[in-house]
């Protein structure tokens, strides 16, 4: 039971899916200025359909997995699943998720969804394999849960404040993907994936990935300008967070960096995330 566990919480990407989740919520949370009952079949269907791309992209790059020393450990690659129970798996998550959005939320949103499943793994997925730039475009998956979000609550999706937020995501899903190039680029090389370091060096990319994270973090103090931050308390804790991570990113730009440094700033970078989106709830939750 356990070992079944582990392989499912491998295949459908656990903590990105749950991820995906949060920032769903914030989008809802920030709409609605408020808790509803109404966000639990969102957050669940867009838990269940993120589980289902992740499950089904692992399927799409099974053979590129089992050459890569980071992926190798994965379900199909190391043959603890069939690549036939893994495609199950993943139309079951994907169309689990598109019945909870169907049932209990709104069209928009299940039109959003479906669009994010579309762009990860047709288009994105795709990229990949043809260009280094995918992360780009790539990028706006990363937008789409809140946006999902704000829009259950009959938003307007073009609005500016949702607008601010899912465009910090956007920003922030560029180095999130750098980070791990550094790290593990003869990995996707070897693997037929191009990559960055065919035009650039690593050095350039590290002090390109170091602007991406300035970036971020001046992304996510633009965010109050747009209303949903009134707290002196919670806009120094966005200010705090931000010197933070502006404090990696210039790590970032030094001669050497060991492996276990690049790691630690990826982790940071995730970190921030979720502090950027505890600080802005608890704000729209204390209104």
């Amino acid at each position: 039971m356990i070992r079944w566990l582990t392989i499912l919480l491998q295949l459908t990407k656990f903590r990105i899916s749950l991820f995906a989740s949060l920032s769903t919520a914030t989008g809802f949370i920030l709409a609605h200025q408020g808790l509803s009952i109404v966000i639990l079949p969102l957050v669940l269907g867009v838990f269940s359909l993120a589980c289902g791309s992740c499950a089904l992209n692992q399927y799409q790059e099974r053979h590129p997995d089992r050459i890569m020393v980071r992926t190798g450990a994965r379900p199909l690659p190391s043959g603890r699943l069939r690549s036939s129970t893994a495609l199950r798996i993943s139309l079951f998550f994907l169309l689990l998720g598109i019945l909870i959005l169907y049932v209990g939320t709104s069209w928009k949103a299940l039109g959003l969804g479906v669009f994010a499943v579309i762009l990860y793994n047709g288009i994105y997925t795709s990229l990949k394999k043809k260009t280094a730039f995918a992360v780009i475009p790539g990028a706006m998956i990363g937008a789409i849960p809140p946006a999902l979000g704000w829009v259950s609550e009959g938003r307007n999706p073009l609005e500016p404040q949702i607008l601010a937020i899912a465009f910090f995501f956007f920003i922030w899903q560029v180095p999130h993907f750098w980070l791990l190039l550094l790290n593990s680029a003869e990995d996707y090389e070897k693997a037929g994936f191009p990559t960055l370091t065919r035009f650039f060096t690593l050095a350039q990319i590290k002090r390109i990935t170091s602007i991406w994270i300035f970036g971020t973090a001046v992304t996510c103090l633009l965010i109050p300008l747009f209303g949903m931050v009134e707290s002196y308390v919670v806009y120094g804790g966005l200010f705090a967070a931000a010197l933070w991570l502006a404090w990696k990113a210039y790590g970032l730009m030094r001669p050497s960096t060991s492996e276990f440094f690049l790691r630690n700033t990826f982790n940071t970078i995730n970190a921030y995330a979720l502090v950027m989106m505890t600080l802005v709830v608890l704000e729209s939750l204390s209104k």
